[in-house]
Order: C-alpha cells, then sequence, then structure tokens
C-alpha cells in the first residue's frame, strides 16, 4: 500500500511519514499541487531498484556485445586489428 501526500503536508507532519515510510514500509508519493513529483520509500527499497537498473544495463551491453559478435563473425582478429591501426593513423 502507499500513501499520496502534497509537500505541504509533508512539512508539517514530517516526522510520522518519515516512521511510515521507514518502519512500516509504505512509499510515499509526494505531490505538489494535485501532480506527482517525487517517492520517499525504503532505503532497501531504493538498494534493490539501483541495482535492478544496474542490471538492466549490463543485460543491454551483453545484447550489444552479442551483436557485434555475430557481425564480425566473419573477420578474423588480425583484421580487426588492422582496420583498429588504420583508423588511429586517420
Amino acid at each position: 500500500m502507499q500513501k499520496i501526500v502534497g509537500v505541504t503536508e509533508l512539512q508539517r507532519k514530517f516526522r510520522s511519514f518519515f516512521e511510515d515510510v521507514t518502519r512500516n514500509r509504505i512509499p510515499l508519493i509526494l505531490t505538489r499541487g494535485s501532480r506527482p513529483e517525487a517517492v520517499l520509500i525504503p532505503y532497501e527499497d531504493y538498494l534493490h531498484f539501483q541495482e535492478l537498473q544496474e542490471n538492466e544495463v549490463l543485460a543491454r551491453f551483453d545484447q550489444v556485445w552479442n551483436r557485434l559478435e555475430q557481425v564480425n563473425a566473419k573477420y578474423s582478429v588480425e583484421e580487426i586489428a588492422d582496420d583498429i591501426k588504420s583508423a588511429r593513423q586517420g
């Protein structure tokens, strides 16, 4: 379950909301006007979210690496090294 609260109310009742987030693990959606602007979540959830993002980035790199491997399969290591050398020389 989550709570939605305006930033003004958050300022007035911060300690209570902070306890809900940290002890009861209730995400707090912060609004300005009627628009959601931010979310206050437990630190462990934040770390988990960061790990998921990092894993997603690594998976994308793996996909690119695999695609490059497929595209370059027809070239020998020597041919690739020669191309790199030529490119560096201008």
